[in-house]
């Protein structure tokens, strides 16, 4: 006989995703494996392609839908899904497109809501979790579900391990019990501050890393980059009101690894490009997505100057990302540091 602890793991839940790119797409597709999840996005004519072909050809190619996922072209439609109590909704949608999507939702009765976004808003310089306050205030549960995951990965069902971070022990609990199994592991914090605050800083320093890459300077740089850039998270992130071992777990190292050194990482791709001696606008043109880092960098250089945070390594990449520095310099400037001021 089942505990009622595994009873609770094992029951069918619903659970609605509003955004269609690549990661709300990519979460929708895992959770289906075992849920009854509706993927809902902006574009009319994409979501009737995917339901047609059951595949989200221009973001996850390749990779079709579990049974248990189905498009939802109508908004009122996918909130309704998760009217219950126990279901789940999921805001998939960049930062810069958070604030829009909660106004949406303001006034309605929702369950609660989750965000897979990472960064800073660009021109408030709030995290995520501070915006949903101000539009939806504290009556709903919310959280940040984040840490290493590329999303081809996570589609394909290979394993990965996330942080639900919310101060809600209730909604803790049903997105463990909702996410965690098969081949997707989660875990629980109530460091809300630090979860989000490592997942928007590690995409700066994987465009610092792919710079770093890009002019062949090896792997011991690559590795001191790495590591002095956890410092500087943590700094901030502890400066915020994070807890330091935050920033030694998945949504810290953890991701920081992953973006930093994996081929799939977009914000990696934007330092392999400058280091080429690529345009911004090209770069970001040729990948098609977002790269969260880029707008990030120069929201978490004002951040940081604003509290008294030293962010050598953010400040270079801002400095090579939107006043005309050079990769190299940037790369001179941070050597020729004194170690004592660190």
């Amino acid at each position: 006989m089942q505990d009622n602890k595994s009873k609770q793991a094992d029951r069918v839940r619903k659970v609605s995703v509003l955004g269609a790119g690549a990661w709300g797409t990519a979460v929708a597709m895992a959770l289906a494996q075992r849920h009854d999840v509706q993927l809902w996005g902006r574009n009319a004519a994409a979501l009737a392609e995917m339901g047609r072909a059951r595949v989200n050809a221009d973001y996850l190619p390749g990779q079709p839908f579990p049974e248990r996922l189905h498009v939802a072209a109508d908004f009122d439609a996918a909130l309704a899904h998760v009217a219950e109590p126990g279901s789940l909704l999921i805001a998939a949608c960049p930062v810069a497109g958070l604030r829009p999507l909660l106004q949406s939702l303001k006034g309605r009765q929702i369950p609660n809501v989750v965000w897979l976004c990472k960064g800073f808003e660009y021109d408030t310089g709030l995290l995520p979790h501070q915006i949903v306050r101000e539009v939806l205030g504290d009556s709903v549960a919310g959280g940040a579900l984040s840490g290493p995951s590329f999303a081809q990965e996570v589609a394909k069902g290979l394993p990965c391990a996330l942080t639900i971070a919310s101060d809600s022990a209730t909604l803790r609990a049903c997105v463990v019990e909702t996410a965690h199994g098969g081949n997707m592991r989660v875990y629980s914090s109530e460091d809300l501050v630090g979860v989000e605050v490592g997942g928007a800083v590690k995409n700066i320093l994987a465009i610092a890393t792919g710079a770093a890459d890009g002019l062949g300077l090896g792997l011991n740089a690559r590795a001191a980059l790495i590591t002095r850039g956890l410092a500087e998270i943590t700094r901030l992130g502890v400066a915020l009101g994070g807890q330091t071992e935050t920033f030694m777990g998945l949504t810290g190292m953890g991701d920081l690894i992953l973006t930093c050194t994996g081929d799939l990482s977009r914000n990696r791709r934007v330092g392999l490009g400058l280091a080429q001696g690529k345009a911004l606008d090209v770069i970001v043109q040729e990948l098609g997505h977002v790269a969260e880092g880029v707008p990030c960098a120069k929201a978490v250089r004002e951040l940081a100057a604003r509290v008294g945070v030293d962010m050598p390594i953010t400040n270079a990449v801002a400095g090579v990302l939107f006043d005309g520095d050079q990769p190299q310099a940037m790369v001179a400037r941070l050597l020729a540091r004194d170690p004592r001021d660190e």
